[in-house]
């Protein structure tokens, strides 16, 4: 093992023991500092990748009953709840679309709807990786659609100047990798953080409102679009080539759509059921206009909020495991060697992050964490949370998006309790910040594919990135205060009965 690496592994539990003998935060409640102390160690191997993430987030399993934090009976559930299915189904309908290559000829079509101009290909490449991000883990998404655009390029090396393509090619490649994670963050299943923010609020506020698959869509989705929108402006600006020759032949990608040949069985069956999955999330529950009120189908059922939307995920999920090819009578539309495809590791993360918020709120260190931090109620509630956009947008380049969500949720819980504003005024920005890092490779997964690509220097990432990192924490401080208040209910004027203790 090299020297830094046993300096990073050694760090966290060296942390941990100095922060317990130093450090009394609370004399009456010794749970507090214990529990900050193991807040510490997660972070640093969390931030340094010491050991992989899912094993970080193992820690409270050991340490939680072993300090008198809680018992190992109450932790161990916290790793297994309604949010982690509601990943496990959506990954494995999206699993299904990879598996028969759905995903590649939805990819294709949005590319061959936006015609052959430069700006035109730009924006489906764009509209394309946005959409499939929205359903399928942005990761997926830029790995399929990486080989398409290269695809596309290379073709363009030869039919036109390569100096003239290199620039655009650029281009191109940032407009996947920043609209997989523009996209991710309109779905509350797009993206990682989403789905632990949704878990989090309920350990530090079980009275609070559900935040449902639509409700999270009705807010999120302008956002993506306005962002998006707004990246084609900035990349067609910098990036499109100026010449008339440039012209792009649209038979490339019709070659390239016609190779998949006429859609299957098994396509369609993928289709429908993940049309099916759509529609079922965003009515489940009653949808509320003004005064005008859309009900759910849960409704129809005798104990309507005994369901939600992880138990839709998974019902969808086994319809494919039922439903027989006719590719090959043996196998079926989804079989467990792609379920087991699952990326477990993320779950054992969003695990991790939950048995923290639940410390946090236990130990009564989310309630102490509030206490120091109340001069910040001094501020417009604006301006803690652009600060706060800001913070999580930069700390995420250095550190995994969902690690970063579950360190900071629950203290951005305290601080709204403290300060006496609507927590999820605060928790709501700060978790789409986590998704809009765009200047260094190491921020996201999409960021890193596209520097893999050998066709981006991490100069140009970061000059582009950074604009991006302050107009998205300007758009996301601009949608909570214009569409978050009517969408969620939030009264600045009064703090929600449902986050008193």
């Amino acid at each position: 093992m090299k020297n830094s690496a046993l300096i990073k592994l050694i760090l966290g539990p060296l942390s941990f023991i100095l922060f317990i003998m130093f450090v009394d935060l609370d004399p009456q409640n010794p749970l507090i500092t214990i529990t900050a102390a193991i807040a510490i160690w997660m972070a640093f191997w969390w931030i340094t990748e010491a050991v992989p993430l899912a094993v970080t987030a193992l820690l409270p399993i050991i340490l939680y009953p072993t300090l008198g934090v809680m018992s190992g009976k109450d932790v161990a559930p916290i790793y297994f709840n309604h949010i982690i299915f509601l990943f496990i189904g959506g990954f494995l309908v999206a699993l299904a679309m990879r598996k028969w290559n759905l995903h590649r000829r939805i990819a294709l079509r949005i590319l061959l709807i936006f015609g052959s101009k430069p700006h035109n290909i730009l924006f489906g490449f764009m509209i394309a990786t946005a959409f499939l991000s929205m359903w399928i883990s942005n990761t997926a998404t830029t790995m399929m659609m990486v080989p398409i655009a290269l695809s596309i390029v290379y073709k363009l090396e030869e039919i036109i100047d390569v100096d003239k393509v290199k620039r655009y090619s650029l281009g191109i490649f940032l407009g996947i990798a920043y609209s997989a994670s523009i996209g991710g963050v309109a779905t509350l299943v797009g993206t990682p953080p989403n789905l632990s923010f949704a878990r989090i609020l309920t350990i530090l506020f079980p009275n609070a409102p559900e935040i449902t698959f639509a409700s999270w869509l009705m807010y999120a989705l302008p956002i993506s679009i306005i962002f998006l929108l707004i990246l084609w402006a900035i990349l067609s600006f910098i990036f499109n080539p100026k010449s008339k020759e440039f012209e792009i032949d649209p038979k490339l990608f019709r070659e390239q759509y016609n190779k998949l040949g006429r859609i299957s069985f098994e396509e369609k069956i993928v289709l429908v059921d993940f049309i099916l999955l759509a529609v079922l999330w965003v009515f489940r529950a009653n949808i509320k206009i003004g005064d005008f009120v859309i009900p759910g189908w849960s409704q129809l059922f005798p104990y309507p909020n005994y369901l939600n939307d992880g138990t839709v995920a998974i019902a969808m999920a086994l319809i494919l495991f039922v439903i027989p090819s006719l590719k090959d009578k043996k196998q079926r539309i989804l079989d467990w060697d792609t379920a087991a495809k699952l990326p477990w590791n993320i779950v054992l993360l969003f695990g991790g992050g939950f048995a923290l918020a639940s410390g946090f709120k236990v130990s009564g260190l989310a309630d102490w964490l509030g206490m120091q931090l109340q001069g910040f109620g001094v501020f417009h509630p604006m301006v803690i949370v652009i600060v706060i956009c800001l913070f999580v947008t930069f700390l995420t380049e250095l550190t995994s998006n969902t690690a970063t969500a579950e360190m900071l949720l629950p203290i951005i819980g305290g601080l709204a309790v403290a300060i006496k504003i609507n927590p999820l005024f605060l928790m709501i920005p700060a978790t789409i910040s986590c998704s809009f890092a765009f200047m260094l490779p190491v921020a996201t997964p999409p960021n890193a594919i596209i520097f893999g690509t050998n066709r981006v220097k991490i100069g140009e990432m970061a000059r582009v990135g950074l604009w991006l990192n302050f107009i998205g924490a300007i758009l996301i401080t601009l949608s909570i205060y214009l569409i978050g208040k009517t969408v969620f209910g939030i009264d600045l004027s009064q703090f929600p009965e449902w986050a008193l203790n």
